[in-house]
Formats: C-alpha cells, sequence, structure tokens
C-alpha cells in the first residue's frame, strides 16, 4: 500500500426515518465515512448537525464508532437534518428537510489540517451556497484527487452545477438513470459513457443499475461490468450505493486492481442491503470482509 495521507469525506448527515418508526444515522457521505471507519482508513468526516439532541447523538454514535468528530460542526441555528424515507416497489424514495445543519457548513470552522489525497462528496450537500463555498475552500487542500457522487434528488439540483462538478473530479459515480438526466443529448447508455469521457478531464465513470449490478469505464477505454450476488434477503436498499461507493475508495487507497476493486464493493454492498439503513453499528458484520481482504 502506498503510503496516502487519510481521506477527507465532506457532506450531509442526518437522520435516515423509516415508515415503521426506526430511525437510522444516514447521509450519503456519513454512510461512506462510516464504512471506511470500519475497514480502518480512519476518515475525516467534515459536516454539521444541530445543537440538539439529535446532533449529540449522531456526534455519540461517531464517537462510539472511533471516528474522529474535529470535522463535525455544531450550530445553534439550524436543526439535525433528517429525512422521511418511503417505499415504492421495494424503491426508497426520500424527502430531504430543507435548511438543515448540514446545509451550514462553515468554512471558518473547518480543522486546521485539511491536506489530502483524496477527497470524496456528494452533489446534495452543495444545494446551499455556504456549503458549497465551503467545499471550495476545502478543494484547495485537496487539489490532486477527488471522487464525486452525484445524487440527483429533486428538487436539489440544477444541470449546469452538476456539469461543473462532473468537470471537476477524477472519479464520478453516478446511476443509469442520472447519467441519462446530465447527457440527454446521447440516447443510449454507451453514447452517454463516451460523451463524458470525450468533454471532460475524468479517470473513471462508475454507472450503477440496481439490481443489475455496475458498469465501469476507464479513461483508457476499457469496460468492465460487476453482476451483483445474489442477496439471501433484502431489507431495504437505502445506502446500497454508499457501501459500493466506501469500498472503491478503499480500493483506492489500498492499491487494489479496479477490477478486484469492483468485486469487493459489489459482494459488500449485497451484504448491506439485508440490513435496516444505510449503516451497520456492529462491527461483527465486517469482519468476514476485514479477513479476507486482509485488511
Amino acid at each position: 500500500m502506498r503510503s496516502k495521507v487519510r481521506p477527507i469525506i465532506f457532506g450531509e448527515v442526518l437522520f435516515d426515518c423509516f415508515p415503521d418508526g426506526s430511525r437510522v444515522p444516514g447521509g450519503a457521505p456519513f454512510n461512506v465515512a462510516w464504512h471506511c471507519q470500519a475497514f480502518g482508513l480512519s476518515p475525516l468526516f467534515i459536516s454539521r448537525v444541530g445543537n440538539d439532541p439529535l446532533g449529540l447523538d449522531i456526534k455519540k454514535i461517531m464517537l462510539d464508532w472511533g471516528m474522529d468528530t474535529s470535522g463535525l460542526q455544531l450550530d445553534s441555528a439550524h436543526p439535525t437534518g433528517i429525512v422521511d424515507v418511503t417505499f415504492n416497489n421495494d424503491e426508497p424514495s426520500y424527502d430531504i428537510v430543507e435548511n438543515s445543519a448540514w446545509d451550514f457548513i462553515d468554512s471558518d470552522a473547518l480543522p486546521p489540517d485539511t491536506s489530502c489525497s483524496l477527497l470524496y462528496h456528494g452533489s446534495l450537500a452543495l444545494r446551499n451556497t455556504v456549503s458549497a463555498s465551503t467545499l471550495s475552500t476545502l478543494k484547495k487542500s485537496c487539489p490532486d484527487a477527488s471522487f464525486i457522487d452525484i445524487n440527483l434528488r429533486s428538487p436539489w439540483w440544477n444541470f449546469e452545477q452538476v456539469n461543473n462538478l462532473i468537470s471537476q473530479g477524477q472519479w464520478i459515480k453516478l446511476n443509469q438513470e442520472e447519467l441519462a438526466l446530465i447527457v440527454p443529448s446521447q440516447n443510449n447508455m454507451k453514447d452517454r459513457v463516451n460523451y463524458l469521457l470525450s468533454n471532460t478531464p475524468m479517470k473513471l465513470l462508475i454507472v450503477t443499475c440496481g439490481d443489475k449490478g455496475a458498469l465501469a469505464f476507464p479513461s483508457s477505454g476499457e469496460e468492465y461490468y460487476i453482476q451483483p450476488e445474489t442477496a439471501t434477503s433484502v431489507v431495504d436498499t437505502v445506502g446500497a450505493g454508499d457501501a459500493f461507493t466506501s469500498v472503491l475508495l478503499l480500493g483506492n487507497i489500498k492499491d487494489w486492481t479496479l477490477e478486484e476493486t469492483l468485486q469487493r464493493a459489489q459482494s459488500f454492498a449485497s451484504a448491506i442491503v439485508g440490513n435496516r439503513g444505510a449503516t451497520v453499528q456492529n462491527m461483527d458484520f465486517y469482519q468476514p470482509f476485514i479477513h479476507n481482504w486482509n485488511l
């Protein structure tokens, strides 16, 4: 493994609230950071929660998991984020409450050392200009490599912003529906992929296809398809993509081959759907992966 500064993960943390009354900490960046912590990467997670019971719960959960909370800001003016999750034919939909604390991540409250060799962030946290400006500041400390997770949640995105993001990232992940939305000029996946690889500086494009698996397109021209494993039981699919992403980051840092990384990412994502919500608060769940991957 090459020597690297730990990854920085920037964006929303919130509680996913389910129809059965259960409540699970979530938000794509938080989910990715959670898994990265379990895999031993000790990420610096940068976000903001309300100075309220939910926010204090998140801080305690992070501390109990061994996570660094120096990048978790407390906000006395805005509440901790929540998302009401509903399901239609097993597919989740999300009501993401506006003006939550994570919309106001403050550049003046960033930790003193934000140097890194890998920066992960999504697109949702940029819906508010405050957090978007803070991310711009952060990127000046991490100019070399960025992994951008496109999450198009209506009405919290616009075409111009997303295209600007894609022009900044070395690694981009999105799903096939999002790919069609951001490249409407092309009629099929292959043409859309070729358009992005030809018109941006990205090194790798990952396209997830739900229960059909994922495709990876390096800028060097190869194409990889990873078929999902058969899940023994699907509780919900919330956070499956985030589980996949966490192993993509892990593989990058561990210098795994792309094919090996994709296979392991799909294996982990197939396991996570057997749990309620996107995070698992039990290290026993991770031990088989840690053992098999020699972490």
